[in-house]
């Protein structure tokens, strides 16, 4: 090759490396980031000290199926699960039994049961939805008015008077538009914006309301003992709010008496939230500021935690698990 050759794809080569670098440098970025001081985690110490409180855990397999983001106890002591694929798996309370109970051709991300037995789950593409016995998926609500869309749907509990809370973790990125639910939390969590609301469906009248917002990463829901409020994560600022469930349209960072940060700079971002027993609220929690590294049968390293607080006084405790292919039941 002949040095004018050689100049001629040199030359080239930079045009590409150039027009390449230009374009990178002026791609649109979606998220439009709003400040936010975020508070230094304060890591496993204290009340959040590494403990072998659930230490007797056992695997439960759900096949080939991926993601277990929720379960629940449903109607005759199953276990539910709802799955990456869009299948919600049912089971025995010791894994056995398994078998597909329904798919909402979406990804539901929370669920819980209505008096009557029925399913009603929280799915991030198709909104608010009831799952008969028989496994038939129907549309309860999908939006707020004609003009407000509910694209993130993603915690939910059933209050004895049949109203159903749920969250709606983010209003400017949407699972569906956005690649799925991962893509769209990391944009919201980035932005900051603080789009998340709390959300109320009455199966009388079939209207939704707005209960809060303001939250950055709305998530996790369960009802206080009482039934007066209601306990919320705020993945993206890694705390847990305390909020009247008769609230409307509550702007949470306006500040107000109806609602209130009961655990705040947890040493990780708070996913899922659920009541156990004797009116414990168990809070998984995920995320770099909790960091312990451990090695599943895969050989991935991974982090988690758990988060468990009584009600009304919250004492945190940790859990470190694994993300093999399975679930993993306190024994």
């Amino acid at each position: 090759m002949n040095a004018t050759v050689v100049r001629r794809t040199a030359g080239v080569a930079g045009l590409v490396l150039v027009t390449a670098v230009a374009y990178l440098g002026f791609w649109p970025v979606p998220a439009e980031p709003v400040s936010w001081p975020a508070p230094i985690p304060p890591g496993y110490v204290g009340a959040h000290a590494v403990n072998t409180r659930l230490s007797g855990l056992r695997r439960i397999g759900i096949g080939n199926e991926f993601g277990p983001e929720h379960i629940a106890i449903g109607p005759g002591g199953k276990l539910y699960a709802a799955m990456t694929s869009g299948n919600l798996l049912r089971m025995d309370a010791d894994g056995g039994n398994r078998q597909i109970f329904a798919n909402t051709g979406g990804r539901v991300l929370g669920f819980d049961f209505d008096a009557n037995g029925r399913m009603i789950a929280a799915d991030a593409m198709k909104g608010l939805l009831a799952i008969d016995a028989d496994g038939e998926v129907s549309l309860l609500t999908d939006r707020v008015t004609a003009n407000d869309p509910i694209g993130y749907a993603n915690s939910i509990v059933v209050s004895p008077d049949g109203t159903v809370y749920f969250t709606q973790s983010s209003a400017r990125f949407l699972p569906a538009e956005w690649g799925g639910t991962l893509e769209a939390s990391v944009l919201d969590i980035i932005e900051q914006a603080a789009s998340g609301r709390v959300l109320a469906y009455d199966p009388a009248t079939g209207s939704t309301r707005i209960v809060a917002r303001g939250l950055s990463f709305a998530n996790g829901i369960a009802l206080s003992s009482d039934g007066r409020s209601l306990f919320v994560n705020e993945t993206g600022r890694y705390r847990v709010w305390k909020i009247d469930r008769d609230a409307k349209d509550l702007d949470v960072r306006g500040g107000s008496s109806q609602a209130r940060v009961l655990l705040d700079n947890l040493p990780g971002y708070p996913d899922n939230l659920m009541r156990g027993r004797g009116g414990r609220i168990w809070v998984g929690c995920s995320g770099r500021a909790i960091r312990r590294r451990i090695r599943s049968p895969n050989g991935r390293s991974c982090e988690r935690c758990c988060c468990g607080c009584r009600d009304p006084s919250c004492r945190p405790v940790n859990y470190t698990g694994t993300s093999s292919p399975s679930m993993r039941m306190a024994g």
